[in-house]
């Protein structure tokens, strides 16, 4: 592998926008780690993009298990000794018929720890080995159903969840000023994914579109931002 080339770590890829993602990385020249928790279809997906000619490699990867991430990290820093870029993609919506005054904790809880906590962890776990290379890309996969500034009823442990990761989006920001680590929140739009259903709006190629842009930007691009189609919109 070329002393140069970027490692970037993607998370929840073994399908849907995360799949796409490690996609459009490797075409633009990334070497990818498509992550997922279940090995067997982690590597399924891992195939076919390599069968693409691209540089896609697999690992396993559970954002809720804390010993999983240090795991994970411990393998990274071994056999690659670098981290440029990493997308926070996993994530659960698993509370489509609930409301705020009536939800299920577990429900609650699950949410939190894929797509709020898994994210933290992983985020504390890889930053060190970008900090030695003066050099690393976080993007966030977040929701316009997390943005306060539209924040309604419903969907209220995926509505908390995303909150979660914008403000987490913010304060790595500002923590990493000056580091050349620039850390934003994409919304990807209503996709046609198993989450998002066959009746979305988008496809998987439009909804990776932005996060893979965020991936890619140039030093002293922006950092603490919330962006949907490449423009930044409201937290």
């Amino acid at each position: 592998m070329p002393k140069d080339c970027r490692i970037a770590v993607v998370t929840g890829a073994n399908r849907g926008i995360g799949f796409e993602v490690c996609r459009q990385l490797a075409r633009q020249g990334v070497n990818v780690i498509l992550t997922a928790r279940e090995e067997v279809k982690g590597k399924e997906a891992c195939q076919r993009l390599q069968e693409e000619g691209l540089a896609v490699q697999f690992h396993s990867l559970d954002v809720t298990s804390h010993g999983s991430i240090e795991r994970f990290a411990r393998y990274v820093e071994n056999e690659h000794g670098r981290s440029d870029i990493l997308v926070n993609n996993a994530g659960v919506f698993i509370d489509r018929d609930k409301r705020g005054i009536d939800v299920d904790f577990e429900v609650v809880r699950k949410t939190m720890e894929t797509n709020a906590f898994g994210p933290l962890l992983l985020s504390q776990a890889l930053i060190p080995i970008m900090l030695r290379h003066k050099y690393g890309r976080i993007v966030n996969v977040s929701s316009g159903l997390g943005a306060l500034s539209d924040m309604g009823g419903g969907y209220p442990s995926y509505r908390l969840s995303k909150a979660f990761l914008n403000a987490l989006t913010r304060i790595l920001a500002d923590e990493l000023k000056g580091t050349n680590i620039l850390v934003n929140s994409v919304c990807p739009g209503w996709v046609r994914t198993d989450m998002g259903g066959p009746g979305a709006d988008r496809s998987v190629e439009d909804g990776a579109d932005t996060a893979v842009w965020l991936a890619m930007l140039a030093d002293r691009g922006p950092s603490g931002r919330f962006f949907r189609d490449r423009k930044e919109i409201e937290w």
